[in-house]
């Protein structure tokens, strides 16, 4: 029997691997999903029996039947016992789910789940296709958003070669991996994801005979089976080493590898585009990463000083593994003897450092297995210092007498001798082939793969800080005799960090992150308790230097999450910045400071437009201030995943930042749950890197502005340069400040709101989904108040409303101001009101087209609307006990949901949500009829553990377990947990 993948010819699958545009482009797609949702279908009858593949079956033709808007399910019988026509599918699907135990639901639940899991894949498996479909044809015009498109309007900007080269080096952007929110998914399932994807990506070959299909074929069910019978809820909350573990397991599963590529890419556009030749080697270093996982206090009890020893550790060990690994794939291959040819005078003086230190330890047989070999030699000392002598025939020492590298400019060092011997003599295509992309990568990742920040709350320190004053008197170095439990753990850590110093690269750990910052005293407080526990903050800066010239110190990085801190934020760094105190420290970093803005908070504290366009204006500000300051400031974004979160596409965030507020290096979070769309494969990881690193060259560039001026059009309207217009401004903070108090009235001030979204949506059992080590709420000193917004972490907040399909996070306020500004804004100049509407809303077209800024507002709101619905968001709200109540809030939150599809569209010249993102259209689409049964039993599970914990007893782990199917299965079909 042929494969279900099996061509009619193929030169067609080859024609569709080559469509630019159209149906055969998605043709690929379209096969992927229909045939693993057949395999997935003989799976479930095999392992789950026929009933529940009918179900099925049943639920999937009725949701489909709803979204279609038919009178009933598919006339195609489902199975040999007759169907009733329901009038109205989705009520029809909620009785069908009413009968379902506990068993069958969860068996149900997964079923759906996994389908989400192999459409994840498939899509996944599309974006690698049309990755490569976009390399193969050379005539094509390069994407804007990649790197040969950026540097292509730089040379049509006029900008020259030599300049083109000194932007480049500016750039450098820093993903920095948290956990929160982690990955749903356990490790071992994602294991299994990586095989089917590995076949999916098999399958794509041409040619591949029909045997060879059929066996990928079976191989692919083989792993399904073995997904199906894995148990994909975790039995208890992953713990902080876990998370720490699967975020590293990204560097072996593409990024290491694709580091070469993203750098190949790189140095092909500067020779395309600018005839710049350049070896991998003498690039200028345009990615570093950093992580939170093992450093994040705020709120995690769990994230313990041996908890940070531990990161440090596994992340130390996996570079110098993978290092050596490198390096004996370089001595298996680079083995020029010097009876053929010469070796530099260099190679030869560290060579016989390196082997007398190996002859006074009694260690000569290394050198005595390959005596005319040194550049082989080299190599296998620079593995011994890495940890572990080469594989060879002859045995050698496990701890050889060389002394470890300490610091990476020491191994940088080393290969660049070996490889200036190469370039000496007659080896160019060597060192090009093994040592270039081999230092590339060591000037990435060091002797420690990653920073690790360490963050705590600005109102911990406060706390401690106020009660070492209160017993000692005033903070010195002296201590009282007893502290509480939280003051003692906050100290401890700064001890912690000064003996991690010492015991790994001190570069590992060169900031510290202040949650909740409202004032300069909240960053002094962190320097007071730092040097309180033996904490070198200065750098190495200024004409004092320091001991170790790698030590950068530790710098308090202040995170601004609220509206409020945003708005106040560049006052505070001025205030800083210019104390007598301050400026010591900022010389001994070379006058660079970080600051980093919060998304998640201030989206939940004032709503989408005001948290967007506050961080808008507080980049501006501290731009502005950083420049009356002499100071070089670098932002960290701390972005979500979501919409809700500040997520959305990175690239057209970069772009959208404010014109001459950018130094051309960035730190960005990476969520855990995006980890694996971003980091899962070298080609999606390599076009992830590149999106960013061409929209920071465009950033930092803006030729698109310089073109514009050269052609001189008057009146000048800029076209998506960054630049923004008087009146676009004002537009803005009208819009912001209407929607801020819009939102603040109903949602965030409203306890209505609060209880409601505690009922109506499954942010309770979010502790059983054990999606994360970090608890829900915080429970230290920071926090303020039990059961309220305050207290509430913007994850949850979000979570809670996507599962519940209301959304609210990523739309409220802003149809409400967008309508307010077109019917009340006056600055228009017509006679009437309707023609005054007319010209404001043509205003905000216009910020469509031409503001990058106001453009990606509009567009994450549109995505945000396309993943709501509010037919579901109903069945959720019958679970909230107070009938007034609940129609107030639903009645509230949906009026607001439908006016700002009215406005988006309006301001769009839209139809239609997603009318010109047919991609994402087409997939929430596919989607929608296999989260819609998974919604209709969550809210059947939740009502059901309701009304037991109404009568004082417990709900069953099954039902615990069953709702926590659902809450995964929902989270893979949306793509986002919080």
């Amino acid at each position: 029997m042929p494969s279900l993948w099996t061509p009619p010819n193929w030169p067609q699958r080859l024609a569709e691997l080559q469509a630019p545009t159209g149906e055969l482009k998605e043709a690929p797609l379209r096969r992927d999903v229909r045939s693993l949702g057949m395999l997935l279908g003989e799976v479930l009858r095999e392992q789950a029996g026929q009933p529940v593949f009918e179900a099925v079956e049943e639920l999937r033709q009725t949701a489909i039947a709803y979204r279609e808007g038919a009178a009933g399910v598919s006339a195609r019988a489902l199975s040999s016992k007759p169907r009733p026509t329901p009038a109205d599918p989705l009520q029809y699907a909620q009785r069908c789910v009413e009968g379902f135990s506990e068993s069958s639901a969860y068996q149900l639940a997964r079923a759906f789940g996994f389908y989400f899991e192999l459409i994840n894949l498939a899509e996944t498996n599309h974006r690698k296709r049309r990755r490569l479909s976009s390399q193969l044809d050379p005539d094509a015009e390069p994407q804007r958003g990649s790197l040969r498109g950026a540097l292509r309007q730089m040379r049509l900007a006029g900008v020259t070669a030599p300049d083109a080269r000194a932007l480049l080096e500016k750039i450098c952007i820093t993903p920095v991996f948290t956990a929160h929110p982690t990955e749903v998914a356990r490790r071992v399932v994602m294991f299994k994801r990586r095989r089917i994807s590995d076949l999916l990506e098999q399958l794509d070959r041409i040619p591949v005979p029909d045997a060879q299909l059929e066996a990928l074929e079976q191989n692919v069910i083989a792993e399904i089976t073995a997904l199906w019978q894995t148990d994909e809820v975790r039995q208890s909350r992953p713990s902080v080493r876990d998370e720490i573990r699967m975020a590293l397991d990204y560097y072996e599963s593409s990024i290491f590898d694709t580091m070469p590529v993203l750098y190949s890419e790189v140095a092909g556009a500067l020779a395309d585009e600018y005839s710049i030749e350049t070896p991998l080697a003498d690039l200028p270093q345009l990615v570093s990463f950093g992580s939170w996982i093992g450093g994040d206090r705020d709120g995690n009890p769990f994230v313990t000083p041996e908890v940070t020893r531990e990161a440090l550790s596994m992340a130390r060990s996996l570079v110098l593994t993978h290092y050596r690994r490198r390096l004996q794939n370089i001595f298996d291959q680079l083995a020029p003897s010097t009876r053929i040819v010469a070796v530099s005078h260099e190679l030869t003086l560290l060579l016989d450092t390196y082997l007398q230190q190996l002859r006074n330890a009694g260690q000569s047989v290394f050198e005595n297995r390959i005596p005319y070999e040194s550049a082989r030699l080299l190599v296998g000392c620079i593995m011994m210092r890495l940890g572990g002598p080469p594989h060879i025939s002859v045995p050698l020492p496990e701890e050889p007498a060389l002394k470890p590298y300490s610091r990476v400019a020491d191994l940088i060092s080393d290969l660049s001798i070996l490889r200036n011997s190469l370039l000496r003599n007659q080896g160019r295509r060597l060192a090009a082939m093994l040592i270039d992309p081999l230092l590339l990568e060591v000037r990435t990742y060091g002797l420690h793969l990653q920073t690790l920040d360490i963050r705590q709350h600005a109102r911990v320190h406060s706390a401690a800080i106020a009660e070492i004053s209160q017993t000692a008197g005033t903070v010195t170095n002296t201590l009282p005799p007893a502290l509480s439990p939280q003051t003692s753990e906050v100290l401890s850590t700064f001890r912690a960090v000064a003996e991690l110093k010492r015991a790994f690269v001190p570069e590992s750990l060169p900031r510290y992150i202040i949650s909740g910052a409202t004032s300069a005293e909240d960053i002094l407080n962190v320097i007071r308790l730092a040097r309180l526990g033996g904490v070198r903050v200065e750098g190495c800066g200024g004409p004092a230097g320091c001991p170790d010239s790698s030590d950068p110190g530790l710098q308090p990085v202040p995170l601004f999450e609220s509206i409020e801190d945003l708005q106040h934020g560049a006052t505070i760094m001025r205030t800083l910045w210019s104390s007598d105190v301050y400026k010591p420290l900022l010389e001994s970093w070379n006058y660079q400071q970080e600051v980093m803005l919060g998304y998640s908070d201030s989206n939940k504290d004032g709503g989408m437009i005001s948290s967007t366009w506050e961080i808008w204006k507080a980049h501006r500000a501290l731009h502005d201030a950083a420049r009356e300051c002499g100071v070089t400031l670098r932002l960290f974004h701390g972005r979500g995943g979501t919409v809700g979160r500040g997520g959305g596409p990175t690239h057209r965030a970069i772009f959208a930042q404010p014109m001459d507020s950018f130094s051309g290096e960035l730190r960005i979070t990476e969520q855990g749950e995006v980890l694996n769309w971003k980091y899962s494969d070298v080609v999606l990881a390599e076009r992830n890197l590149e999106l960013m690193i061409a929209a920071s060259l465009d950033a930092i560039a803006r030729p698109d502005a310089a073109l514009q001026h050269q052609q001189g059009s008057e009146p000048y309207v800029p076209h998506l340069t960054g630049e923004i217009l008087p009146e676009w401004e004002s537009a803005l903070d009208q819009i912001s400040a209407t929607s801020y108090d819009f939102y603040r009235k109903h949602i965030a001030e409203d306890p209505e709101t609060f209880t409601y979204f505690e009922q109506a949506t499954p942010v309770a059992e979010l502790e059983h989904a054990r999606i994360g080590s970090r608890p829900a709420k915080r429970t230290d000193a920071s926090a303020q108040r039990k059961r309220s917004m305050e207290d509430l972490r913007a994850i949850p907040w979000v979570f809670g409303w996507m599962q519940s399909r209301h959304v609210v996070p990523a739309y409220f306020g802003v149809g409400y101001a967008l309508e307010h500004f077109i019917q009340n804004n006056n600055a228009a100049s017509q006679p009437d009101q309707s023609a005054r509407e007319a010209a404001n809303l043509a205003q905000l077209q216009s910020m469509t087209r031409n503001f990058p800024l106001f453009l990606d507002i509009i567009r994450n709101v549109e995505m945000g609307l396309a993943k709501a619905d509010f037919s579901v968001a109903r069945l959720y709200s019958d679970l909230v006990e107070d009938k007034a109540l609940r129609d107030r809030v639903f009645a509230t939150l949906h009026s607001e949901f439908e006016l700002t599809c009215r406005m988006v569209l309006a301001v769009l010249g839209q139809s239609a949500l997603l009318e010109t993102n047919t991609v994402l259209e087409h997939s929430i689409r596919l989607r929608n009829p296999y989260v819609d049964p998974m919604s209709l039993i969550q809210v059947e599970l939740l009502r059901r553990k309701r009304a037991i914990l109404a009568t004082g007893a417990q709900a069953s782990p099954e039902l615990d377990r069953a709702i926590t199917a659902t809450i995964n299965g929902i989270s893979a079909g949306l793509r986002n947990t919080g």
